[in-house]
């Protein structure tokens, strides 16, 4: 092909080029993006190039916002303007979601920005609102996960480990953010250290499902063993919630007096002597 030909009908090799060199100027790496989201490589580069205008000028992402929405989802890149008008009309139409907050939502989750209204997010906004978790703007991120996939099978979990529905609904509404755990990673392992080796019961975790929230190695582990060492039996939020000078302190007070009254905050769920023999 001569020079003159090359300039009237651009080679595949030099649109490459064109967007390498596009992504570059913009700061993101074309080869980590298509290494995550191949079909980018196929998006025509007018496309790639409006969606980033309007996400820059329409949603307001500064620039280091748009390397790190995109980095985290590559998926963007190949969506078209026309995909991404209809998800931010529905969530500040249907979800709710005040302007101001858009573009914290979205930086928070940019998944969303690729999602289908009709076939996910609307069956998920519907979804989470049938089971009494009414302010939805405020879990938004909840709205790209799959009814099917994630959230029904974590409260059928529940219910496998002895919750009837009503109470684990419950606790999916007191902390909708237990949808976002893994039943493998998360669930399981930590509710059988909290029977097996904490040796509480369904109650307590009804009552303080943000248990899941706490790292077994981090937190849950450690505590729970200084307390047997000191015959000692926090309720869950105690044990968990305070900082680590709070708990200490707690734990000393506790040590350093006699039995606390049943209404007093550090009085132990279990009896003393129990956990002594658990030690």
């Amino acid at each position: 092909m001569s020079d003159s030909d090359r300039e009237l009908y651009p080679t595949p090799h030099s649109d490459f080029q064109e967007k390498v060199l596009y992504l570059d100027s913009i700061g993101l790496d074309f080869f980590s993006l298509i290494n995550h989201h191949p079909p980018i490589l196929s998006s025509p580069l007018p496309h790639i190039k409006s969606t980033v205008h309007f996400l820059l000028t329409s949603i307001g992402f500064t620039c280091p916002e748009l390397r790190r929405v995109i980095g985290m989802c590559p998926e963007i890149l190949s969506s078209r303007v026309a995909e991404i008008v209809p998800v931010l009309t529905f969530l500040l139409r249907e979800a709710r979601v005040n302007g101001s907050d858009l573009r914290r939502v979205l930086n928070r989750r940019p998944r969303l920005l690729t999602c289908c209204v009709k076939t996910r997010l609307r069956p998920t906004l519907y979804f989470l609102q049938s089971i009494g978790i009414s302010q939805v703007n405020k879990h938004t991120s909840l709205l790209s996960c799959s009814v099917e996939d994630k959230l029904q099978p974590r409260i059928d979990y529940l219910e496998k480990i002895g919750f009837s529905r009503r109470d684990a609904l419950s606790m999916f509404r007191r902390f909708p953010q237990l949808f976002c755990y893994s039943i493998e990673q998360n669930f399981e392992p930590k509710f059988n250290y909290l029977v097996v080796e904490m040796g509480r019961d369904l109650k307590e975790l009804k009552e303080f499902p943000h248990y899941f929230s706490f790292s077994l190695e981090n937190r849950i582990w450690p505590r729970h063993q200084r307390c047997v060492e000191k015959g000692v039996c926090f309720p869950l939020p105690v044990l968990l919630k305070t900082s680590e000078v709070q708990f200490r302190d707690r734990l000393e007070i506790f040590c350093n007096s006699s039995i606390p009254f049943r209404n007093s905050p550090l009085w132990c769920t279990n009896s003393i002597s129990d956990d002594l023999e658990k030690g």
